[in-house]
């Protein structure tokens, strides 16, 4: 089971929207999370402390979390995954797999 959290231990219910870029030599790369009204943002018990994406092979992290908010009310979480190697990106595809099949998202090249 892949998850996202933006606090430990509460799993993000919000499904984002997650645009990739990759360099020319493959070696680098960025996702960027948007989220729509997610359940970090409502819940104000718990501090967004990054977010964490959790697979069985373990975690990744990013402290590049933004909010965004409308009419000073909290409407959204945008967050920015930097890959710097092959490796951390085809790790952090593995992980976009799982979290795939788990939520029903599907990939459209640009």
């Amino acid at each position: 089971m892949a998850t996202i959290q933006f606090s430990r231990g509460m799993d993000e219910d919000a499904v984002p929207e997650v645009r990739l870029t990759r360099s020319k030599s493959g070696s680098q790369g960025t996702a960027t999370f948007i989220f729509e009204n997610p359940k970090a943002l409502i819940s104000s018990t718990e501090d967004i402390t990054g977010m964490y994406m959790i697979d069985e092979e373990g975690e990744l992290i990013t402290r590049e979390v933004k909010a965004k908010f409308i009419n000073g009310q909290p409407a959204g979480l945008e967050a920015l995954y930097l890959m710097r190697n092959a490796e951390e990106w085809e790790r952090f595809m593995r992980f976009m797999e799982r979290y795939s099949e788990a939520n029903g998202l599907a990939f459209n090249k640009a």
